[in-house]
């Protein structure tokens, strides 16, 4: 789960990170209002959207007046803000971050991942903040500094120091920078976060070390334990599909493909899509039904895939451990019916009383393509698709 950069810039404030003076607004006089309750002679006024590269896309204004400010919310909110991270489609902006300004000297490059192949924690930083990783990595790959973390005892201030130094500052800003590096870990552990990234952390002329920008993404098995943090979520940000998939707990992932996947198993679905793409075709989702796929969350699953209007195919393949395949075939038929599925549909069954199901599947009556093998599966689904 993703937050806003208001929202992330609360959570690190709370452990110690240091922001700028900022309140969120939802209307352009409320952008003024803000302003004039924040004081001072400038004023950033940031679009809140999930995705980074705002200010190439005119989702940051630089403000002096208070009617600047006005104007620069009017004519951000309720626009759609497309960025090289949005894609095409963009995302509406809804509420805009209002924050003192002022000048500073330099912009860093501050982060932390979980690294999940090498099963620790990875912080990153570099002297050319304001780029995206990414971009560093390819043009100054000399520029990132890293440190891993050792679980058993997590971030040590020498490792922070260490960075601090790296990154060129004096003494009096080591200080402060190791206070937010450090302050930034705590929050990435004890939130459960998954990134934490602060670009750019900039100095001040008085030796402030300071979050400018804030992103932070936590891991959603892990909300349970922060309710405070699960009701940041914005819906309106996230994939409409993938919002209602998680209302009803399906795990769902919206791709660009044109053959949808219903499939019970995350390293089964994984497999299929691979399949699907050895056979010439393109995946339209990620979707796992989990081991508890009974009639009616099959019937879920198949409105969901069907929401994507470049379906052209589907394909259910399901392997029955705790599962049984004429339950899942009792599934497939009713949604069928239910639903009246207008595209081609294949279904593969395997394990626990497949045969039965496959005689439920072959009995109903309905234009059904039936399947022994995944490669099977797959070429059918691929065949199907390109003929619909």
């Amino acid at each position: 789960m993703d937050v806003h950069e208001y929202q992330a810039k609360e959570l690190l404030s709370g452990f110690g990170v240091p922001i700028q003076r900022g309140s969120v607004a939802y209307g352009a006089e409320q952008a003024s209002f803000v302003a004039s309750e924040l004081g001072g002679w400038h004023w950033a006024v940031k679009a809140q959207i999930h995705a980074g590269a705002r200010g190439k896309a005119g989702g940051i204004k630089l403000c002096k007046t208070y009617h600047e400010v006005q104007d620069a919310a009017k004519g951000m909110l309720g626009r759609r803000l497309v960025t090289s991270q949005t894609g095409p489609e963009g995302k509406i902006v809804q509420r805009v971050y209002v924050e003192v300004a002022e000048k500073f000297e330099r912009e860093l490059y501050f982060g932390i991942v979980l690294d999940r192949k090498a099963e620790r924690v990875r912080i990153i930083a570099s002297t050319q903040g304001g780029m995206e990783i990414e971009e560093l990595a390819k043009t100054s790959p000399q520029s990132i500094l890293q440190v891993m973390v050792e679980p058993a005892v997590g971030l040590q201030p020498f490792q922070a120091r260490e960075l601090a130094f790296g990154l060129g500052l004096n003494i009096k800003q080591v200080s402060r920078a190791v206070s937010a590096i450090l302050g930034a870990y705590r929050a990435f552990r004890s939130l459960d976060a998954s990134m934490v990234e602060i670009n750019p952390l900039v100095v001040t002329r008085d030796d402030r070390v300071i979050a400018l920008d804030a992103k932070m993404s936590f891991d959603d098995n892990a909300l349970f334990r922060h309710p405070d943090v699960a009701e940041m979520r914005d819906p309106s940000q996230e994939d409409p599909r993938e919002a209602e998939a998680s209302q009803d707990n399906l795990s769902y992932v919206g791709l660009t493909g044109d053959i949808g996947c219903i499939i019970n198993g995350a390293g089964l679905a994984m497999a299929t899509m691979d399949t699907i793409k050895y056979a010439g075709g393109e995946p339209a989702n990620f979707l796992d039904v989990g081991g508890g796929a009974s009639p009616e969350r099959v019937t879920k699953a198949f409105k969901l895939v069907l929401s994507d209007r470049n379906v052209r195919a589907i394909l259910v393949n399901i392997f029955a451990g705790i599962n049984r395949c004429d339950w899942v075939a009792h599934g497939v038929v009713q949604a069928v019916r239910d639903i009246g599925i207008k595209v081609p549909l294949v279904v593969r069954l395997a394990g626990t009383n497949e045969s039965e199901g496959r005689k439920i599947i072959l009995d109903s009556g309905l234009p059904i393509i039936g399947a022994e093998t995944l490669a099977d599966a797959a070429r059918k689904s691929v065949a199907a698709a390109r003929s619909a």
